[in-house]
């Protein structure tokens, strides 16, 4: 296939797999799997889970399911900041403007550095060796190297694999994300080339809007991106309206949408002076909240948004440090702060900033790719007015318990209790990663349970012979429950009804779930709704 003009700049893309279990120390565990959990399912696992068939997105009773010993931890947001910033300090000796896609990914422009270093090979190449030097248990690679595996000989075994860098070079940011995930050089003009094999769910992996997207793509019989790329975009517009266009054009190997034609002109940028200089860091952060509103304000005065920002600080003793943040979609004010305090963190903890440095004289937040603001509707009557201080009330509580201290609960699909409905912080969208208003074969009808535990609480159901109850592969129970026992007490089962089959994803051995439900009372007037998964009781809710 021949090369194809794109409008999408040549991209570097430097990935560290399963950066989480390396933020939280998960790698220095050899030989023990670990998992790092967000909002009940895996986000990410070490090799030694992998192969106990813990994945990505699982929830973590399946995880636990398939390796009970699997140690989980919390993810650490500050911690994936703090100890990632090593990385695109070390890039940026080689191009001044790093572009920080999420702590782990780091992306620059490779045009200028390219033809400083001799081309794209090289630069990947040093850029590989000067990485590689940031983990202390290895030894850096030749440059003929910088694109395959690590080999044994230049690796000392203790060494978290976790680690070791990957560098992928194509056209635009998404595609040149995949080629670090295979560690390859994609030509320039070769992009969609190289996209087609790809499943359309990398669509959804990288932009989780378009998870519905990909699943509508999955069942009309368009399972890759190549698929996807041979329609017409004319049609794909009418059909799948503005995200869908955008998709195809990712899938194209052109970029998702052109950034608007005006240039971020020095008006739009927000700064605030500190006379005299700020010592400490704390009261950037609260200043970085009120300059990401005033940049807002900016920004909607001119009809426009902005996919990524640049944070940058100065110094008494004219030292400056700056940082680019992208993020999916638009960058909320909450965000933003947010992204501010990880970086100053960040840099306060590699020692960016000298003792001597004289404290701080500027914050400067600089917007940059905009992109049209297409607005919101608003209510009439007043209701926006109110709406409009409800959010500069979560704003401030944000302000004070931080950008993940107030969420807000909004309904999502699925069938048991404890996945209708999830936490997100305030001013963010749940992923739409499943259709609330689906069909849902086997949820619960109302009323809903007025109790839902954390975790489902473990309990025993016993028959009239003291035999535990069981449910067959027909939905057929064994025999009727009479007692039940939770936590060392037997309480007799008054009345029961159920049960209700779930079975879940039964093509996929890794997400295939079969569950029962029941709905019981109880002799002291409790009333409680059971689960049965793998010969296994819990208590998933209670009813007041």
């Amino acid at each position: 296939m021949a090369a194809v003009e794109t409008d999408a700049p040549r991209v570097l893309v430097v990935w560290y797999p399963d950066w989480p279990i390396t933020a939280t120390g998960g790698a220095e565990e050899h030989g023990v799997p670990v998992a790092v959990v967000e909002d009940g399912r895996v986000l990410a696992c070490s090799d030694d889970a992998r192969r106990a068939g813990v994945r990505r997105g699982q929830r973590l009773r399946l995880a636990h399911r398939l390796c009970p010993e699997l140690r989980l931890r919390e993810r650490d947001p500050e911690a994936e900041t703090r100890r990632f910033e090593p990385v695109p300090a070390a890039v940026e000796s080689f191009t001044p403007r790093v572009e920080v896609l999420r702590p782990g990914l780091c992306a620059i422009r490779v045009q200028g550095p390219a033809r400083y270093f001799g081309g794209e090979q090289e630069l990947a190449a040093l850029l590989h060796e000067a990485l590689a030097a940031l983990d202390p248990g290895r030894d850096p690679v030749r440059a003929a190297d910088w694109g395959g595996p690590a080999r044994e000989q230049d690796r000392d075994p203790s060494a978290p694999a976790a680690a070791l860098p990957r560098i992928g070079i194509a056209d635009g940011v998404f595609a040149a994300v995949l080629a670090a995930r295979a560690g390859v050089l994609v030509p320039a003009g070769r992009a969609a080339e190289f996209l087609a094999p790809y499943p359309v769910a990398v669509l959804a992996e990288q932009q989780p809007a378009d998870r519905p997207l990909a699943d509508l793509l999955v069942r009309l019989g368009l399972p890759t991106l190549g698929d996807f790329a041979r329609l017409p975009a004319g049609t794909v517009a009418d059909r799948f309206g503005t995200a869908g266009q955008a998709a195809h054009r990712l899938a194209r190997g052109l970029e998702a949408r052109p950034p608007a034609t005006r240039a971020p002109g020095p008006e739009l940028a927000v700064e605030q002076l500190f006379d005299p200089p700020e010592l400490l860091a704390e009261p950037l952060v609260f200043v970085g909240r009120a300059l990401a509103e005033q940049l807002h304000e900016q920004l909607a005065g001119a009809g426009l948004a902005c996919r990524r920002v640049s944070i940058e600080v100065s110094c008494a003793d004219g030292s400056s440090a700056a940082r680019l943040w992208q993020h999916e979609g638009r960058l909320p004010a909450p965000a933003l702060a947010e992204r501010v305090r990880w970086q100053l963190q960040a840099w306060q903890t590699a020692g960016q900033f000298a003792p001597g440095a004289g404290g701080f004289t500027a914050l400067r937040l600089v917007p940059d790719e905009l992109v049209p603001d297409h607005g919101r509707q608003l209510a009439l009557w007043g209701q926006a007015l109110v709406a409009d201080r409800v959010e500069r009330a979560a704003a401030r509580v944000q302000a004070l318990l931080g950008y993940g201290g107030l969420v807000r609960v909004e309904r999502v699909g699925g069938r048991g209790p404890d996945e209708v409905l999830v936490r997100v912080p305030w001013g963010e969208e749940p992923e739409p990663a499943v259709d609330r208003d689906a069909p849902w074969p086997g949820r619960l009808g109302h009323p809903a349970p007025g109790w839902v535990p954390p975790v489902p609480v473990p309990v025993t159901v016993l028959d009239a012979a003291g035999q535990p109850v069981l449910v067959t592969g027909r939905a057929e129970v064994s025999a009727a429950p009479t007692q039940l026992v939770l936590a060392g007490r037997i309480s007799v089962v008054t009345a029961w009804a159920g049960p209700w089959p779930a079975v879940e994803r039964w093509w996929d051995p890794d997400l295939a779930r079969r569950r029962a439900r029941f709905q019981v009372t109880l002799a002291d007037g409790r009333a409680l709704l059971l689960v049965l998964e793998g010969g296994s009781w819990a208590v998933e809710g209670a009813y007041a």
